[in-house]
């Protein structure tokens, strides 16, 4: 961890439950490595529960906001679709308490990272749609529920020259992993997609607007490459600006 003296505090959102096999009872979960990975680049994790009366008290204490992915789907309702895929399955209570953290973060210009399911979000926030099924709606896809475990790489992913992504990996090709079903649609004016899988899959984007608001298709909280360690290392980076600067009187909250 950074020997940095101000370290800048770093919500995470949680997964919810009524129940299943760690509890009967209703209960919050989150993967040890959304934490690590925080931790190892100099950030504060600070986890984030649903409560609504919370929400607002959460954005005026984090310096940075990392919207994690799940095993449930954003409802389509909210990016004004009606019909609903038979493998679509959203969980709405999450997705609006998420909601209104990221959106708060937006206007804030509280930095941003969108993981997975976190970018499908960030992506409806900005203005876009999804698809709801990738078998369906792309013609030859990859496999994006790799079969090999989630800490591996699954296939490459063609990153945008002149993007914020781009800059911070610095590379043209990366290899990442894969564990999504649905995906970015579109290109609203509001963001800028910096990253495809060989398939034409939308696997990065970034708001034109924002200081450092980032989205992922895959999941760099498991460092599987040196390229997911400098997502970290950047967003934490740039949580820390946003941190001195609230230190320092800048930001009306």
């Amino acid at each position: 961890m950074t020997t940095d003296l101000l370290t800048p505090v770093i919500g995470i959102t949680m997964d919810w439950n009524i129940a299943g096999e760690y509890s009967k009872f209703p209960w919050y979960g989150l993967r040890q490595n959304h934490v690590s990975s925080v931790v190892r680049a100099g950030g504060l994790p600070f986890l984030l529960t649903h409560e609504p009366e919370l929400l607002d008290m959460y954005l005026n204490d984090i310096d940075g906001l990392i919207i994690t992915g799940g095993a449930f789907d954003i409802s389509p309702e909210m990016y004004g679709e009606s019909g609903v895929h038979e493998k679509t399955s959203p969980k709405e209570s999450r997705t609006i308490a998420e909601m209104t953290l990221l959106e708060g973060a937006l206007e804030m210009d509280i930095p941003v990272l969108g993981i997975c399911g976190g970018q499908q979000l960030l992506h409806v926030a900005l203005g876009g749609t999804l698809i709801q099924h990738i078998p369906d709606a792309i013609a030859n896809p990859l496999e994006h529920e790799q079969k090999n475990p989630r800490d591996e790489t699954g296939h490459s992913v063609n990153i945008v020259p002149g993007t914020l992504l781009f800059d911070i990996v610095g590379k043209n090709e990366i290899e990442v992993n894969s564990a999504h079903h649905q995906a970015a649609k579109d290109e609203p004016a509001t963001l800028i997609i910096n990253a495809r899988a060989p398939d034409g899959v939308i696997e990065g984007i970034e708001a034109r607007e924002q200081t450092f608001c980032l989205g992922v298709q895959w999941h760099p909280e498991f460092e599987i490459t040196e390229t997911d360690t400098r997502i970290f290392a950047a967003f934490v980076e740039a949580a820390r600006d946003y941190a001195r600067l609230r230190e320092q009187g800048g930001i009306d909250e």
